[in-house]
């Protein structure tokens, strides 16, 4: 088992917080600003984010848009009675 640095869990609002120790956090590579949080096995468990879903989906679309080949494969339709509405 690695080592461990005792904390104190301060309030904070209506929360509670805790001060990570700087080398731990550079240990785990989590210094960027940004985390996960869980609870796993009854230990909160602190880890870099997972890419998001959707990453680089919006550079990808440019990159298609930008090649002209964003044309629409069903053609455009229209639901009943949307002749009638006024946009």
């Amino acid at each position: 088992m690695k080592e461990s640095v005792q904390v104190t869990i301060r309030p904070i609002g209506n929360s509670h917080g805790v001060v990570i120790p700087k080398p731990l956090l550079l240990q785990a590579g989590l210094s960027g600003g940004v985390a996960e949080i869980a609870v796993e096995g009854g230990a909160l468990v602190l880890r870099k984010p997972r890419k998001s879903v959707r990453s680089g989906w919006a550079e990808a679309a440019a990159k298609v848009a930008e090649s002209g080949d964003d044309a629409l494969v069903l053609g455009e339709f229209d639901n009943e009675g949307d002749k009638e509405l006024t946009w």
